[in-house]
């Protein structure tokens, strides 16, 4: 039986079907998978501990469906483009016989360098294919991958290295950045001075930066991937073995190290992949995103690999040389699939259509916006000039969390609506409750948004503590996992999220906890106390506008501004610096000390008329002062 629906009705059959009989629904999708053994029993679930496992005691290598299955019939096909930083760079493609040779290479270097199954390997790697090479490499051998976004700082690598207890690092001597050049393998350096688990680093040339290798820890990629065989068997692992950590903020100071599992992640990936972008065979599908996030884990690696897909990695940025880049590239390569974020697309709608008018933009059949939910004015915008009213828009709602996408129009089948997410894949069961968790029946309602039933690829549990995962998630609401957004069900049944409900900002499409922010901010010698909020911003979706409390301090505020914001790049990096940064005396604390956020989001927001009762407050002067002084024009 075909895993893609074809038809809305062929949708609305399939999705009762699969909340009737989920596990008999799921087995029927993982029937068309390569496993060495099949699974004795389809699914075992609670959420109160919570405890979850798909496909039970099946054994498999999602490499081997990645790329061994489709040699035989598409060994030839390209499986990856890369795309370069500068477009006078020779492009590079792999075919998916030359990406088994590639990955089975660099897992036997992996081995020779003493990594086995379960070790943790932490890659911090520009855009390029041997980041996607060294992800599958530790799939075939049964090491779990870490990989860590190539623009934290180096306390953040070290952070994660340390949680893991990661034993290699694979990385590469520098990056390219639009117009700049980046030592990388420096970052590292500086990361695993305070690591001691990391016994070797692998070093990929791609800047021809100069690097310094430390005798017996550091090797290069290309001597040691000329020292070994293509020939590696992959590593049999049973469904619920780890496949990945990825680190995502949460609205504590320190990052939560998301654990997802092996079958269940390959099935579902592969599933909501195929059914909401209805990719052909002579597709070729472009996904912006950074291997360093979830989106390019699931939707840039393996799902389109897992499909027999060509998949484009792209080393650059949407407006260098200029803000064409995104038209020519999908005109260059026939692009028929975008994927992209809210924030990319805002971004060249402020460039004008001009960087559109010398690109046909002709090949392409599906749009598609992830990260945070596209707004109305961007959404048109994407639709009529870059899709040119012929292509259909999904609108993808998931999280880190969830490994794959939840909540999706099905492209050309599910009628679309600007700003809704529309309706959940099959097999994926939403409600929506109240503060005190009591569900909100029917149509045109609002409230919490949270999953009552487990999909094969929901996090298993945060790396090193089980706790931290039940508290998160499962403990706000009793026997529901907890998404943290806001959700409104209009009229016909459709989903539209309205952001985060608690302590961590969207930037981006990237999440941002807010206490680690504040951690970042009061490092910096002259800062007393901070509070971080997220406020709407014309391009990221949201910025970060942060409150400092600096006395005693003779320095000018815009020296001020500017030695904060470095210190929050140092410490996180680039991607973490607040936008606005606003000097106060005080903040709007309870008498038992707790800092009235909502008070502040609503200044940063500049709506000062429905701040609430704040008589209770144990100084309330000091928000007059703040609303005084978010008037002032800021820089950060």
């Amino acid at each position: 039986m075909s895993t893609k629906i074809k038809t809305f009705v062929e949708y609305q059959q399939q999705y009762e079907l699969s909340i009737s009989n989920p596990e008999a629904f799921w087995a029927d999708k993982a029937d068309s998978f390569v496993w060495r053994k099949k699974w004795d029993k389809v699914l075992e679930w609670n959420f109160e501990d919570p405890n979850i496992q798909w496909f039970i005691n099946g054994k498999l290598n999602i490499t081997e469906n990645c790329i061994d299955r489709h040699l035989s019939t598409k060994g030839d096909k390209t499986a990856i483009i890369w795309e370069p930083n500068n477009p006078d760079t020779p492009v590079r493609k792999l075919t998916y016989n030359e990406l088994y040779l590639e990955v089975s290479k660099f897992a036997n270097v992996l081995k020779n360098n003493n990594v086995k199954k379960g070790d943790r390997v932490c890659l911090y790697m520009p855009m390029v294919p041997e980041l996607a090479i060294a992800v599958l490499a530790c799939a075939r051998i049964g090491a779990i991958h870490s990989v860590v976004f190539a623009g934290f700082s180096s306390n953040s690598l070290a952070d994660r290295i340390k949680d893991s207890k990661v034993s290699l690092v694979v990385t590469s001597d520098g990056a390219y950045r639009g117009n700049k050049s980046m030592g990388i393998k420096k970052i590292v350096d500086e990361a695993i001075v305070s690591c001691p688990t990391v016994e070797k680093v692998i070093v990929y040339q791609h800047t021809n930066e100069p690097v310094h290798l430390v005798e017996g820890r550091d090797v290069w990629w290309t001597e040691e991937m000329n020292k070994v065989s293509s020939t590696c068997e992959p590593e049999i692992m049973d469904s619920e073995d780890p496949l990945f950590i990825l680190y995502t903020s949460g609205s504590t100071g320190t990052p939560k190290g998301v654990l997802h599992t092996t079958g269940g992640y390959m099935v579902y990936v592969d599933y909501s992949f195929q059914n909401i972008f209805q990719v052909e065979d002579n597709s070729v599908y472009w996904c912006t995103a950074d291997i360093g996030w979830i989106t390019g884990h699931s939707y840039l690696t393996y799902a389109p690999l897992l499909a027999g897909a060509t998949t484009i990695i792209f080393e650059g940025v949407p407006t260098f040389p200029d803000a064409s880049r995104f038209w020519q590239v999908i005109d260059k390569h026939n692009v028929t699939h975008f994927y992209t974020a809210p924030t990319a697309i805002r971004s060249l709608m402020s460039f004008g259509l001009e960087p559109l008018e010398n690109s046909k933009l002709d090949s392409l059949k599906v749009l598609g916006s992830v990260g945070e939910p596209i707004n109305e004015e961007a959404w048109h915008w994407y639709h009529n000039h870059v899709g040119k009213g012929n292509c259909p828009i999904v609108d993808t709602w998931w999280q880190t969390e969830t490994g794959g996408i939840l909540i999706s129009p099905l492209a050309g089948i599910t009628p679309t609506k600007p700003s809704y997410a529309t309706l959940p894949l099959p097999g994926v069961q939403p409600i929506i409750v109240d503060t005190d968790g009591n569900e909100l029946l029917g149509n045109n309602v609002e409230g919490n948004l949270c999953m009552k039933f487990p999909w094969p690829s929901i996090i298993r549990t945060t790396y090193g503590d089980h706790e931290r995962c039940r508290q998160n998630y499962f403990s706000t609401y009793k026997g529901l996992y907890f998404t943290g957004d806001g959700c409104r069900r209009d009229e016909d049944g459709y989903y539209r999220i309205l952001g985060r409900v608690d302590d961590v900002i969207n930037v981006s499409g990237h999440r941002m906890g807010t206490a680690e922010v504040e951690n970042a901010i009061n490092e910096h010698d002259d800062v007393i106390e901070s509070a971080v909020v997220g406020y709407p911003h014309d391009i990221k979706g949201q910025g970060i506008y942060a409150f400092v409390i600096c006395d005693n301090t003779t320095k000018n505020v815009e020296t001020l501004r500017v030695e904060i914001t470095n210190v929050v790049a140092k410490i996180i990096g680039p991607i973490a610096k607040p936008d606005r940064i606003q000097v106060v005396r005080g903040l709007p604390k309870t008498r038992s000390g707790k800092i009235m956020r909502r008070i502040l989001r609503k200044v940063a927001e500049g709506d000062i008329s429905s701040l609430g009762d704040t008589s209770t407050l144990l100084d309330p002067t000091v928000v007059d002062d703040i609303i005084k002084g978010a008037l002032v024009p800021l820089k950060a």
